[in-house]
């Protein structure tokens, strides 16, 4: 019989980490939490500083039946959980429910066992063998927050549901998170139906080069570019300087017989930065935008990643690290290893000096955790992919490219910007064209390039067609699950770990409908 029992929360990642272990180890799923608040009941004594009353709910008593039996013959119990605040909770409540310091745990035999936590951000064999030397002790200030939460769940969940009952409908709920949610949804669409859409005009010239096409054909397309009113009288334009068709037309008569002379030109190098490596919010939102996955989808297949998947020889590995995270560090163990990567596969053109260090912009991220990143760099997507379904592979893919491209110089443009002269009005034309991709030869991003011919000050161009275009203001679009992620950490409102519970909530009470 194994001397050491570890215990995590789910099967599959018992599965995974007991390819690590020596037969010493007897590895245990808790499946989830052991422990909770009563379905019948508030649950919580509001008289005694909010003191919650935990019960073994009835699908878990067989589980902690069988914990208790290994118990018996484990001379060490490793609590290896979730390294956030659920997982120590789980942890916290796995000593409550097996005894391991209550009035049984002073039996000569419990008296022997010790008890340890270990956590660690991936889960890989490395990683497991680094946290078993590392042990420490539960975190309470986790736990405590952990339980504030739950408790503040339930107060406002059992105190507002039966009025929702009562006023409304039977089966609707009421949440900490999930009604602030429903609230800025509401705000948003009181701000559509108040919406006034205001006119505004925009005037665009389309203009050719005099030199250029003296040198080759008149309709070559080359010398033609566009050009938009900014000026008048040397005045910068606000959006609605020009309110109506009359306003636009008047214009148009004015610039009637005008020379247009090219008057400044200005030429430079623009970079632009690769996207810090993923947090929850920040994979949930992209997932969104680039393959239409929702936040609950994207989290059930990143799990899968992190607990581990199936790869021919190497057997059961995690592919990601933990996936509920507000942090953007990174281990110099990975830094390295991405920087290795680039210079074999792409040269030293697309690899860093020293690696590039993100800051983490949420107030109460968890610095000691990671951001969310593939465990080895070295594994490509392509290498994996026989061993993924589609969707597995599409966000392993995601992750990977947005971890790796982190760590690539910036992609530069070359921006070119002319302005020209009509009477008293000026037009503004842009162009860019990409110089070197940089971090864009991996992780492809939108962007438009724009060709205007080269331009010389104080040269004659020829007006080919000049176009006023009327415009309305828009109502600020309806949110999606990734703006409503975005717009809910911003606000500090829920935690990692609750984003793609809450839009799934929302939207299976009928609160709210894509």
């Amino acid at each position: 019989m194994a001397k050491n029992l570890v215990i995590v929360e789910s099967p599959t990642k018992a599965r995974t980490i007991s390819r690590f272990l020596g037969s010493d180890f007897t590895i245990e799923s808790s499946f989830g939490h052991i422990r909770d608040l009563p379905v019948s009941k508030l649950g919580v004594d509001v008289d005694n500083n909010f003191e919650p009353q935990y019960i073994i709910p009835k699908k878990a008593k067989s589980n902690v039946k069988k914990l208790k039996e290994e118990l018996k013959n484990a001379e060490k119990i490793i609590l290896a959980t979730d390294e956030d605040r659920e997982g120590e909770a789980i942890a916290w409540h796995l000593v409550q429910a097996l005894d391991l310091n209550g009035p049984k745990a002073e039996s000569k035999k419990a008296s022997k066992t010790t008890i340890e936590r270990i956590v660690f951000h991936e889960i890989t064999k490395k990683a497991i063998e680094e946290a078993l030397k590392n042990p420490r002790q539960i975190d309470m200030n986790l736990v405590d927050a952990q339980q504030a939460r739950r408790v503040l769940d339930r107060l406002v969940g059992y105190k507002l549901s039966p009025f929702l009952w009562k006023k409304v409908s039977r089966g609707l709920s009421a949440g900490r998170v999930q009604s602030v949610a429903v609230r800025l949804i509401v705000e948003r669409e009181r701000e559509i139906l108040a919406f006034k859409p205001e006119e505004y005009w925009s005037i665009e010239a389309l203009l050719q080069s005099r030199r250029i096409t003296q040198t080759t054909t008149q309709n070559n397309a080359e010398s033609r570019f566009m050009a938009n009113l900014v000026k008048i009288n040397d005045e910068t334009l606000s959006q609605f300087a020009i309110k109506n068709r009359e306003e636009a037309e008047n214009i148009l008569k004015n610039l009637a017989e005008a020379e247009w002379i090219v008057k400044k030109v200005e030429k430079r190098a623009l970079a632009r930065n690769p996207g810090a490596p993923f947090t929850t919010s920040t994979l949930q939102q992209e997932a969104w935008r680039r393959m239409h996955f929702s936040a609950k989808q994207t989290m059930m297949l990143a799990q899968q990643l992190y607990e581990g998947i199936d790869i021919g020889e190497t057997g059961a590995t995690g592919l990601i690290t933990y996936m509920r995270t507000d942090s953007v560090n990174v281990s110099q163990e990975a830094l390295k290893s991405a920087n290795e990567f680039l210079e074999k596969n792409f040269g030293a053109n697309y690899a860093l000096p020293s690696p590039r260090v993100f800051k983490t912009k949420s107030k109460g991220a968890q610095e000691a955790h990671e951001a969310i990143r593939p465990t080895d760099p070295l594994r490509t997507p392509e290498s994996v992919k026989q061993y993924l379904d589609h969707r597995q592979y599409r966000l392993y893919d995601l992750i990977w490219k947005r971890f790796v491209a982190s760590q690539m110089p910036q992609a530069i443009f070359d921006s070119v910007s002319a302005d020209i002269k009509a009477k008293n009005y000026t037009f503004r034309a842009n162009g860019s064209s990409l110089k070197f991709d940089g971090f864009l030869k991996i992780y492809p991003m939108k962007f438009e390039e724009v060709l205007i011919p080269e331009l010389s000050p104080e040269e004659n161009l020829n007006l080919l067609e000049l176009k006023p275009d009327q415009h309305f203001t828009e109502p600020p679009p309806r949110y999606t699950e990734a703006s409503l992620v975005k717009i809910m950490e911003k606000f500090g409102i829920g935690r990692p770990s609750t984003y793609a519970p809450t839009m799934a909530t929302i939207q299976e009470r009928g609160y709210v409908a894509k």
